[in-house]
Parts: structure tokens; C-alpha cells; sequence
């Protein structure tokens, strides 16, 4: 999915702590998927999240009235 997401453009941190995984990260540099992979890759879309949906405007602005100070 990294690497998808980067030959799409889209700007990925991921997170971990595990130095293996860390370098499984990197790799992704090394290699390109095919427009079919892409492609494939793009139907798993479902089309919601398993989270929230950053794109329902109420989600949005209770997320926005979050504050972090504690």
C-alpha cells in the first residue's frame, strides 16, 4: 500500500517501531508497481473507512474542535 500510494502522490508516514519493519518501509523506493497493479490495487477501495470519514463535514468539525493541551 506504500508504495501505491506513492506512485499516486500522496504523501505517506508510516509508523513503527521495529526495525525490520522500518526497513521494509524503505524498500518501497526500489521498486514500481504496473499500471495493472495499480489499477487492481484500486478496486479494494470500499469506498468508507474503518475509522471515520474525513470527507463527512460533521466529522470534520468535531475533529477540528479537538484540542490537544490536555
Amino acid at each position: 500500500m506504500l508504495r501505491w500510494l506513492i506512485q499516486r502522490g500522496v504523501v505517506v508516514i508510516p509508523k513503527t517501531v521495529s526495525r525490520a519493519r522500518m526497513a521494509q518501509n524503505l524498500d518501497v523506493f526500489y521498486f514500481a508497481l504496473t499500471p495493472d497493479e495499480m489499477a487492481q490495487i484500486a478496486t479494494l477501495d470500499a469506498g468508507g473507512s474503518q475509522f471515520f470519514d474525513h470527507r463527512d463535514p460533521a466529522m470534520v468539525r468535531w475533529l477540528s474542535a479537538r484540542r490537544l493541551d490536555g
